[in-house]
């Protein structure tokens, strides 16, 4: 018998494709194949007389090879027909070997798993798992596991990997007693049971994970979180930052004078949350750590508010305050024209007074090359550029800041958590500059649901703009199949006869930019036709930089009826005239997407209305998603209900870390789980750091890092 398989090593040996398969399902560890859990489980534990096989279900029955032939029924099959004591049952095989027949030969005796149904030739199933047997053959003692794998990677070898790595892993119990919940089982039986569950176990409860097995690996999980975001969150105290204190009189001051509205509320009080993080001291414990006992503890806020609730006013204020005490700021989002859209207003409200005080505003992105980004780059090198609004550009190599204080990273889900932590560490070492951190605000116009900050921004202090400023209006949203396109397009024409603008939005294919430009050429093409004598203009991720600016300029300015697009205007966009948003595809959008584009309409006194149109069929999803547009414009119910249908990857940007950053917990159904957690992190990290230390790296491994972030 060959050996069992065991975890990809680094030795220069050739390795085999399922060890190549492995590597690349991140079973690197021993840990990581025992944690490598089964998506369902076939019960091989015993055997049904044929008569008793219930129709549809999973089900084991043993019997004897009465006929074995070929048919040619438009193609060929291996038709057997095997017999019990109890009844007769057929078995088809459109794919089969020579091996199967000779496996399945009259008078053999085989165990057969699968489904049976009522077929117009009698019972029979379709492709079952098949095996000779004897009468003397045991049947197995546990439920056979089926595990999540690829197609280098066979069911039999990957099973042969993890009973071998569990054999070996050491999952000795390193939390100290009292700390997980009463009645669950060690972590050694949990595993044992959840990959090998013994004969007569619920199946139900093993599939839907309220099993104490899977309760234990599930708090297991939690606490390695809520650990790693409570260390970041002592360690990040520890470090300094400068104290940034508004001046009176100063540029905070004469902001807020010079401002064309009323800040609402809810801007208020999170204004002055954001100021009094800037200016608060570090406490006497943090500065005694510290070499530099002036500074403060660095700022790590996130800011949420609904679209269109006014964030970017806020951070505008913040950056006041900063550059009031002497520092600079930096301002990053994730596109070309989200970063436009907070520069010209940024521009408007503080270039002028930055003037008065021989300063500037830099404007850093990639489509800036040559002297007009050496320019810039040296304005922020020598001080000049208090403000530096751009893309990624901002941090790149040859980025240096004469004084960064604070650094703004607006829609913080949409860069990947690896770019969120260098921007960090690209900005907290500064050459030339003292050990200093710069205060850190997150933005986001996803509002965070309550179980996603305890888990995910454990480690951050949230603001919450709960209210939208006076003059917004509430956003009608209808639901269209595509079949009533016609309609649509009536619509549009009468909304602009009535001297307002449109939208209408191409979703992005596949992820191919190809697809992506010919599906929303091709509805500026159909639209141009069906609405003679109005502009119909078109802007797409791939048009040049002043292309995307002249085109928004034409529509911003009325000039232009009906904008076509694709998702580049999925934020930032701010057009008041614009009453009408159409969505094509609407079925292929997140539910946090479709809200953000659904605000893009609604700026002004106008009534609006966002029309969804969909091809079906529908999947069950997608009927969740448009059904939740339709009920509701509350982004905090939107963000809940997008949670419980897509997960948590959305709201962290973890698709582009390449990692799922709760691999068996639920937010939406173990929040009970996920608070014991949380009160049992505290004390734990004080009375037992090494026990602590020890239960993340066994949990988190490489990703502790991305849950910094």
């Amino acid at each position: 018998m060959p050996p069992a398989p065991s975890a990809p090593d680094s030795s220069p040996r050739e390795k085999s494709a399922p060890q190549r398969a492995m590597e690349k399902l991140g079973l690197a560890r021993d840990i990581d194949l025992a944690l490598h859990l089964p998506l369902r489980y076939e019960d091989e534990t015993r055997v049904l007389p044929i008569a008793d096989a219930p129709d549809g279900e999973p089900v084991q029955v043993e019997g004897v090879v009465t006929e074995s032939r070929i048919e040619q029924r438009g193609r060929r099959q291996l038709v057997v027909r095997i017999a019990d004591a109890s009844d007769a049952l057929l078995l088809r095989f459109l794919n089969f070997y020579p091996s199967h027949q000779k496996t399945l030969a009259v008078g053999a005796r085989v165990r057969v798993r699968g489904e049976a149904r009522s077929g117009f030739f009698g019972r029979e199933m379709v492709h079952p798992h098949f095996k000779a047997v004897d009468a003397h053959t045991p049947l197995a003692t546990a439920l056979t596991p089926v595990y999540p794998t690829s197609a280098q990677l066979p069911q039999a070898y990957l099973r042969k990997a993890v009973a071998a790595a569990l054999a070996r892993v050491p999952l000795d119990e390193v939390l100290p007693p009292g700390t997980v919940p009463p009645g669950l089982p060690t972590l050694r039986e949990a595993l044992m049971r959840l990959h090998h569950p013994p004969a007569g176990e619920s199946m139900a409860a093993l599939e839907d994970r309220s099993h104490p097995a899977w309760q234990r690996l599930k708090f297991e999980e939690l606490l390695a979180q809520q650990l790693s975001q409570l260390a970041a969150q002592r360690e990040r105290q520890r470090l300094r930052a400068p104290q940034l204190r508004a001046v009176p009189g100063g540029l905070h001051e004469q902001l807020l004078a010079a401002l064309p509205f009323q800040l609402t509320a809810a801007q208020r009080r999170v204004g002055e949350e954001i100021a009094a993080d800037l200016g608060r001291a570090a406490s006497a414990a943090a500065a005694g750590a510290a070499a530099d006992s002036d500074g403060a503890t660095p700022m790590n806020r996130l800011l949420q508010g609904d679209v269109g609730s006014g964030k970017t006013v806020v951070a505008a204020l913040a950056a006041a305050v900063a550059i009031d005490a002497g520092w600079q700021c930096a301002l990053m989002a994730p596109t070309e024209l989200l970063a436009e859209q907070h520069f010209r207003k940024l521009v408007q409200w503080l270039e002028p007074l930055l003037a008065a005080r021989g300063q500037s505003i830099a404007w850093l992105t990639g489509s800036r090359k040559g002297k007009a980004r050496a320019l810039m780059v040296d304005k922020v090198a020598s001080g000049e550029a208090a403000l530096v609004v751009g893309t990624q550009a901002v941090i790149q190599d040859s980025v240096h800041f004469a004084r960064l204080g604070l650094a703004i990273i607006d829609e913080q889900h949409r860069f990947g958590v690896a770019q969120r932590l260098e921007l960090r560490r690209k900005l907290a070492h500064e050459p030339g500059q003292p050990a200093l951190e710069p205060h850190l605000l997150m933005m986001t116009a996803t509002p965070i649901p309550r179980t996603l900050a305890m888990t995910y921004f454990a480690d951050l202090d949230v603001s919450t703009i709960d209210e939208l400023p006076p003059g917004r209006t509430p956003v009608l949203t209808k639901v269209f199949a595509d079949e009533r396109r016609g309609t649509v397009i009536a619509r549009i024409a009468d909304e602009v006869a009535k001297g307002r603008q449109v939208y209408w939005v191409c979703p992005l294919i596949e992820e191919s930019e190809h697809i992506d430009l010919q599906n929303a050429t091709e509805t500026h093409a159909q639209l141009s036709a069906a609405l003679p004598g109005m502009v119909v203009g078109l802007l797409h991720g791939r048009l040049p930089a002043a292309e995307k600016a002249a085109v928004m300029a034409q529509f911003a300015g009325g000039v232009m009826a009906v904008l076509v697009a694709t998702t580049v205007i999925e934020v930032g966009v701010d057009v008041p005239n614009a009453s009408l948003m159409v969505i094509e595809h609407a079925e292929r959008f997140g539910l946090s997407q479709l809200h953000q584009l659904r605000g893009r309409v609604g700026r002004g006194a106008v009534a609006s209305v966002c029309v969804l149109l969909y091809q079906g069929p529908l999947s069950p999803t997608g009927k969740d998603r448009l059904r939740a547009m339709a009920e509701t414009t509350d982004g905090f119910e939107i963000a809940r209900r997008d949670l419980e249908i897509r997960g948590p990857g959305e709201f962290m940007g973890a698709r582009q870390s390449g990692d799922a950053l709760l691999r068996f917990a639920d937010l939406a159904e173990d929040a009970p789980l996920l608070q014991r957690a949380r009160d049992a992190a505290p004390p734990l990290l004080a009375r037992h750091p090494g026990a602590a230390r020890a239960h993340v790296a066994r949990w988190l491994y490489t990703r502790a890092d991305f849950l910094k972030a």
